[in-house]
């Protein structure tokens, strides 16, 4: 008889593993900032004895919800495993707008249960040259507001619970600043992968500063960089290009429900998305 039920900690942490071995190439520390973000929001499916699929279904506000590690286990997958446990999670969201990113070969079927295509997401990869700024510090937790006010401007959703903790440093993860005149301007989140790193957010106002922050976040965890750009970002995109990087597999950002809307006069024109699988 396989059970549906929600997931422990320890869950989540064999959940990620699995990610890793999908090749999602997870952060080093990724567990204890999603689980911060809803622990009642990740869902495995299991027969008694081992895991058989998991998925997560994030509340991030009243209004909003987030759905990602969608995993069933290759022994299972075509069995109704995953369907069965997909329908259990979404009822944690409620009547909550639901983001997602999904892979190509799941879009129809996210389109079958009520998801609407928004944008696509464009992962790039690749060397950059690594340089620290006199004007960049690590971010403290008397910035986190107003990062997590940054963020939500452009997003357009608020994560405080979620941002609180992914802003919080960690040994494999650093949130960088950049400010002037007190004011902050930009920011960046690089935390350290199975294989190089991944930047995200980011969020900057012009292509200098976010090659700063980029060039500085390089210096901390090698230069081998990933960032997730959706193409609501033209500008970044285009860096990401000048800076030959590479563009892999593409995701489409698709929601069941009305779309966040998002503060263009507030919102920053370079912006890579937090997580694929949070949001």
């Amino acid at each position: 008889m396989i059970i549906n039920r929600t997931a422990s900690q320890t869950d989540l942490v064999q959940i990620l593993n699995w990610a890793r071995d999908e090749g999602w190439n997870p952060g080093l520390q990724d567990a204890e900032a999603f689980w911060q973000a809803d622990p009642e929001g990740f869902f495995v499916a299991t027969d008694g004895t081992e895991l058989l699929a998991a998925i997560s279904v994030v509340n991030h506000s009243a209004d909003f919800a987030f759905l990602g590690l969608y995993i069933t286990q290759p022994s299972h997958r075509g069995q109704g495993v995953g369907y069965a446990l997909w329908q259990h999670a979404l009822q944690h969201a409620g009547s909550r707008t639901i983001g997602l990113d999904g892979v190509p070969d799941q879009q129809a079927n996210y389109a079958a249960s009520g998801f609407d295509l928004f944008s696509a997401t464009t992962r790039f990869t690749g060397s950059i040259p690594a340089t620290r700024h006199p004007q960049i510090r690590m971010a403290t937790a008397r910035d986190q507001p107003a990062l997590i006010a940054m963020e939500a401007a452009t997003s357009g959703t608020a994560k405080p619970a979620y941002l609180n903790a992914w802003f919080t440093e960690a040994d494999s993860r650093k949130t960088l600043i950049l400010s002037e005149r007190g004011t902050i301007t930009g920011c960046c989140t690089v935390r350290q992968c199975a294989s190089g790193a991944k930047i995200g957010p980011l969020l900057a106002q012009s292509a200098d500063d976010a090659r700063s922050l980029l060039s500085h976040a390089a210096s901390l965890f090698g230069t081998e960089m990933t960032l997730d750009v959706p193409d609501t970002s033209a500008a970044l995109k285009a860096l990401c290009t000048t800076l030959g990087l590479t563009p892999g597999f593409a995701t489409a950002r698709m929601y069941r429900g009305p779309a966040p809307r998002v503060y263009k006069d507030t919102s920053s024109p370079f912006f890579a998305v937090t997580s694929l699988e949070l949001g």
